[in-house]
């Protein structure tokens, strides 16, 4: 357990998240190693078990020449197990009996519910992913497949494709002594390696029209959202700024007995900090760290496609936020000294472990469950170690770099408004312009822009989908932040235009709140779209959805406050104020 501690730290500190599990490459009769990772209900992909917790036995080859393990996959739950069946590069090997069983009624019983449960168990050749199902039922009777035959394809000295087919079934009876056996048939491919992967993606399911319909759909909401916006406010903005300079044309005596209202009104007051500074920074910054993370980790995607190397894509979210972690420093450092803030040191510590502190906190509860349940899923305390030496070395230090050299680069506050010693009292006003009532209407029109894609990225991550479409993920993330942005700047104009200057938290919230929806699609999806059962499955699904959710809102929600916050001190700096 030490070595593999020390393994998972060097893993993310010396290793490049890039490099290969091997190279991919192979001479004639070089070893090619089958690994066992786990085995678990059909219906739950999250219930995952090391293959060898069912009564399954080891090949009689005990050594090997290399092994590998990254942080990605221990976080992930791959327990890549040797199988001791002998397989070398382009030779063939027959009917081979590599280990026996004894059916105890341990043994019996342990396979009867695997078969009675739909279990089935992933290997790996060459980080190429390989199903099997354990047995099946009929007539009321539970058989176990005890034959693999294994054709892979080659294609010069790499490995680019591999079946398994799952022969020979045995009628489960205790006390009987069961033999397993293999054998490998070696084929030339003309499979190219950069495409070996394309087998494994479901061309039908992530439909391309599909995508594009609903692309189309969304661009034409954005381009009303943003004709709409720009109408009504320029229109309306074009009126009071008439209205406004006729009044600096009055003298004083008549501009008191003026009607006045609106927006204006509450221009000693628009620029006051907003309440709880410190997190409310903190959520900002974060929120300028998550999207920078997303962006760059959809266009690796992109151009890298990372989806064919296993654990590959958790890995570069994790080198890249722990990378941008000076981003997270520096907008919430910056904007909580602008709010005349003191205490940074504070805020920088929660600025800096609001994300890994959520994560790490959801994470943790679910590992009581895991371990109730023997499960993969459990994180080996060796990644607990590296997660944190990543938070306490890299992150915090790049944060604490970030947050100072925003709070003397962009500290200063520069309103263009003075901000009134006494808060002016906020009027009474009907109760669709509350401020509650506009944070949950906030979120109504982002949520739309990106329904149709939930359903592709929950089916991709809950079922047996591989997600690849990650240019059409980067259009609607785009449309997602243009609609967000458009929506929170007409709430917050309703809002300022009733003389509610308490438009910071908001415009925050209006923005967030479309994880809210997320959150509720997600309960719908649960019910109506599997088969999930169990308690271990339930509190996965809920808990990482609700971490899914909490973390699309704080990137929403930063995103809608930096629109607004734009759109205020343009408004507030084209009027002059006496």
């Amino acid at each position: 357990m030490r070595s593999k501690q020390i393994l998972f730290l060097l893993t993310f500190f010396l290793v490049s998240v890039f490099c290969d599990e091997h190279s991919h490459i192979y001479e004639d009769n070089e070893e090619v190693v089958l690994w066992m990772n786990t085995v678990g209900p059909y219906h739950n992909r999250q219930e995952t078990y090391g293959y060898f917790t069912l009564p399954f036995c080891i090949g009689s080859k005990e050594t090997i020449s290399h092994y590998h393990e990254t942080l990605s996959d221990a976080l992930q739950g791959v327990e890549l197990e040797f199988s001791g069946m002998e397989i070398d590069f382009k030779a063939d090997v027959g009917t081979t009996n590599y280990c026996q069983v004894q059916l105890t009624q341990a043994k019996y019983s342990a396979f009867v519910y695997a078969v009675k449960n739909h279990y089935w168990y992933q290997m790996y050749i060459d980080d190429l992913p390989i199903w099997g199902t354990v047995g099946e039922m009929e007539d009321n009777e539970y058989y176990l497949w005890t034959h693999k035959k294994f054709d892979i394809g080659y294609n010069g000295k790499q490995i680019v494709d591999v079946n398994l087919t799952s022969e020979t079934k045995i009628k489960l009876t205790p006390d009987v002594k069961i033999s397993f056996t293999y054998e490998v048939n070696w084929k030339k491919s003309d499979i190219k390696f950069e495409d070996r992967f394309d087998k494994y993606l479901d061309p039908n399911f992530f439909q391309h029209r599909i995508h594009w319909f609903s692309i189309f759909n969304s661009f034409m909401m954005v381009i009303f959202l943003v004709g709409l916006v720009s109408m009504i406010l320029m229109r309306t903005l074009r009126k009071d700024y008439a209205r406004y300079s006729r009044d600096e044309e009055i003298d004083d005596m008549e501009r008191d007995l003026g009607d006045e209202y609106g927006w204006k009104q509450v221009h000693g007051d628009v620029f006051r900090s907003a309440s709880h500074p410190i997190i409310f920074s903190a959520l900002v910054g974060a929120g300028h760290q998550l999207t920078t993370v997303v962006f760059t980790v959809i266009v690796f995607a992109i151009l890298g496609e990372l989806y064919t190397e296993r654990g590959s894509l958790l890995s570069t979210a994790i080198f890249v936020y722990a990378a941008t972690s000076s981003v997270n420093g520096y907008f919430g450092g910056s904007l909580y000294a602008r709010m005349g803030g003191k205490v940074w040191i504070k805020q920088m510590l929660v600025s800096a472990f609001l994300l890994p502190v959520l994560v790490c906190g959801t994470a943790f509860c679910i590992n009581f469950i895991a371990i109730y349940y023997h499960a993969s899923r459990a994180i080996p305390f060796g990644t607990m170690v590296a997660v944190t030496c990543i938070c306490l070395f890299v992150i915090l230090p790049l944060t604490l770099f970030g947050s100072v050299l925003g709070r003397n680069l962009a500290g200063t506050p520069d309103y263009p408004c003075r901000v009134n010693a006494v808060p002016r009292p906020i009027p009474e006003k009907k109760w669709f312009m509350e401020p509650p009532i506009i944070v949950m209407l906030g979120g109504i029109l982002p949520f739309a822009s990106i329904f149709i894609e939930m359903y592709f990225i929950f089916t991709s991550f809950w079922a047996y989908k591989i997600y690849y479409v990650y240019g059409f993920m980067l259009l609607v993330f785009i449309i997602l932040l243009t609609v967000t942005v458009c929506v929170t700047i007409v709430c917050t104009y309703f809002l300022l235009n009733a003389e509610d200057y308490r438009w910071q938290w908001t415009s925050f919230l209006a923005a967030a709140s479309t994880s809210g929806y997320v959150y509720l699609y997600s309960f719908y999806y649960f019910f109506f779209k599997t088969k999930m059962y169990g308690l271990f499955q339930t509190a996965f699904y809920f808990g990482y959805m609700a971490l899914f959710s909490a973390a699309l809102g704080i990137m929403c929600g930063t995103v809608g406050y930096v629109g607004t916050s734009i759109f205020v001190r343009k408004i507030y700096s084209t009027v002059k104020i006496d």
